[in-house]
């Protein structure tokens, strides 16, 4: 038994959401799932196991940044998880982006010692699983969601004290930043897992403003990036097969 996941091999499905968030965790257990059943609640790290269009998935949170998540990704390992999808926040960093908007991760910026640690500070380019991003720009397609697809960046600072790191980021063509994927990706890819992450822009953080998205409208959001993560979550193709429409719809 894990440290902090204080489960057993087989109270968590092979496919699991990560959300920051314990309160957002029991939220898209009460919400989405039948059948839904505790599974730890170790130092307020709330997990629940149960299904989705009776197919089994958990959700599990993390915590803020990456070296939280890290623990909560290393032991989900442990303990059987194969898929795991954050669904998260993100402040956006391109002009015109818009309160709400989803964001599909194709790989993290590691702007965080964390993940590089994780590769005794050698170079590494941590990316999502392919096939799982493919699966996401469909399911977000079958519901008409509006999506940005590309690279993201995982800081290890929330408060921000260079005022110019954000427009660089953007400058440079980063999509969000963000506090977790980077290392989602790196331990997946060291562990043999298969992970994605999506977040919603609750912030825009460019051309020298802070914008915060209203209460209302981030639930509705994130209610519409959970169903499509969870869309991922029991989707048991590869997701090869649909190159042709993730093509148009990054077009």
């Amino acid at each position: 038994m894990p440290i902090h996941l204080r489960a057993n091999e087989g109270d968590y499905a092979e496919a699991v959401l990560v959300p920051g968030d314990p309160v957002r965790a029991k939220y898209i257990a009460d919400t989405f799932f039948d059948d839904a059943v505790l599974v730890n609640e170790e130092r307020g790290m709330l997990g629940y196991t149960g299904t989705f269009k009776g197919k089994r998935v958990s959700v599990q949170s993390t915590g803020m940044g990456c070296p939280s998540a890290a623990i909560a990704f290393e032991e989900l390992n442990m303990l059987g998880a194969k898929k795991i999808i954050r669904v998260g926040t993100c402040g956006g960093l391109q002009p015109g982006m818009k309160m709400g908007e989803l964001v599909i991760a194709t790989s993290a910026t590691a702007a965080d010692r964390t993940a590089t640690n994780y590769t005794g500070g050698e170079p590494h380019s941590p990316t999502a699983d392919f096939g799982l991003v493919l699966s996401a720009v469909k399911a977000a397609q079958d519901v008409d969601r509006q999506i940005r697809v590309g690279n993201i960046v995982s800081s290890d600072v929330f408060y921000q004290p260079d005022t110019g790191m954000a427009q660089r980021w953007s400058d440079r063509g980063t999509l969000a930043v963000e506090m977790e994927a980077a290392v989602l990706f790196t331990v997946a890819s060291l562990r043999g897992l298969r992970a994605a992450a999506m977040c919603t822009v609750s912030d825009i953080v460019v051309d020298g403003e802070f914008i915060r998205i209203s209460d209302a409208d981030l639930k509705q959001a994130v209610d519409e990036m959970v169903e499509i993560a969870l869309e991922v979550a029991i989707d048991e193709s590869t997701g090869l097969h649909r190159v042709g429409a993730a093509t148009a719809a990054t077009a």
